[in-house]
């Protein structure tokens, strides 16, 4: 610090002669007020400067630092992700995931090593059991997070991830053991990735990529991984989405067709690798005639409410469970809107409006028979 005062008061002296500065200088040394003024004038601006914690000094290392920080937890996740695939880590792997040179790389796992959160044995990079500690931490808050967007804010589902990636490094396990308690404990994230205990443990499932599954077979969707944006979007467009039970048409190199809620889809085979599913059992199968949603209803018809769709999430689901659309319950399409996006379908002797997104939401069992 002190190079830096004398590189200042080096470069001001060398300014003396400067025939814009000899006036200043002369006032100041007629006027003593003028020259306590820019005195107090240099002194704020170097207080503004080196000013602890507050200082632009002070922000700009802690800027540095919790960018050094970052990189740090993105590694450790990286790592973790890779070696619970059954895969080697290795420092090509690890720049890619960065996106930093070779050389930073090297630098973010001495640093590592530094802190005891990994070590060399060999040629190989492997967490230490701190290291790996540390990454579940970072996995848990996104996690979490996640699922936070998805139940109690209208965050959209394509921002979730972006959201939860630049969040999850600065929620600490206190604040995590928080959310989890006010989400009540749950086990998966919307995109049915288990989420960490306290303790590190994670729930597990024998699942298989839906591009396995053999043709006519029930299977139920347990996670969809949300990367890369593009692939991803594909299925979202499609309306998958953990939870749902989906028969699996056809199955070849070339495509795979499925049916969901009544509608034929064909994803690519590298868009279906991306989605997990498990077998389901004969009882849960999806019928030959799925359920139709509520929207698709007739003036008069009624249907008995079967479920939401998993699709239905957050502040909507919990609206559309205050107006009493509960499974079992009995409802009667009465009105359309002139514009046919709204209708007014009679529950438990309330009529209700609904609007098309949210009738899509409801799948019904029509019953047969108009209403009287």
């Amino acid at each position: 610090m002190s190079d830096l005062f004398q590189y200042a008061a080096g470069q001001a002296w060398s300014g003396v002669n400067d025939a814009r500065i000899r006036p200043w200088l002369g006032a100041a040394a007629s006027d003593p007020l003028f020259a306590l003024g820019i005195g107090l004038l240099v002194l704020a601006g170097l207080a503004g400067f080196f000013w602890p914690d507050r200082g632009l000094w002070s922000r700009i290392e802690s800027s540095r630092q919790v960018k050094t920080r970052v990189l740090l937890e993105d590694a450790l996740k990286h790592l973790y992700q890779t070696e619970l695939a059954g895969r080697r880590p290795t420092l090509q792997s690890l720049a890619g995931a960065l996106g930093v040179s070779l050389d930073r790389v090297t630098g973010v796992v001495e640093d590592l090593q530094r802190r005891h959160l990994l070590e060399l044995p060999g040629s190989q990079i492997q967490l230490t059991a701190d290291g790996r500690s540390y990454a579940l931490n970072v996995i848990r808050a996104h996690r979490l997070w996640e699922q936070h967007l998805a139940e109690r804010t209208g965050v959209t589902e394509d921002e979730w991830h972006r959201r939860a990636e630049r969040q999850e490094h600065f929620i600490s396990p206190a604040e995590a053991d928080f959310l989890d308690a006010q989400l009540g404990y749950p086990v998966f994230d919307p995109h049915g990735d288990p989420i960490p205990t306290a303790d590190g443990d994670m729930a597990r499932s024998e699942s298989v990529s839906i591009a396995a599954v053999g043709p006519n077979r029930c299977v139920r969707i347990v996670h969809i991984e949300d990367e890369p944006d593009a692939v991803y979007a594909q299925i979202r467009a499609v309306g998958l989405c953990p939870g749902m039970t989906v028969r699996v048409l056809e199955s070849s190199p070339q495509r795979i067709r499925l049916l969901v809620g009544g509608a034929e889809h064909v994803l690519a085979p590298v868009v279906a690798l991306n989605i997990a599913v498990v077998p389901v059992l004969p009882a849960e199968a999806t019928p030959a005639s799925p359920d139709q949603s509520l929207s698709q209803l007739q003036l008069r018809e009624r249907a008995t409410i079967v479920r939401l769709s998993p699709l239905c999430r957050g502040p909507e689901r919990r609206r559309l469970l205050d107006l009493g659309l509960l499974p079992g319950t009995l409802v009667t399409a009465e009105l359309n809107s002139p514009s046919g996006n709204t209708t007014a379908y009679r529950v438990r002797g309330t009529l209700i409006a609904l609007r098309k997104q949210q009738s899509d939401l409801i799948q019904v069992e029509k019953r047969e028979g108009a209403a009287q």
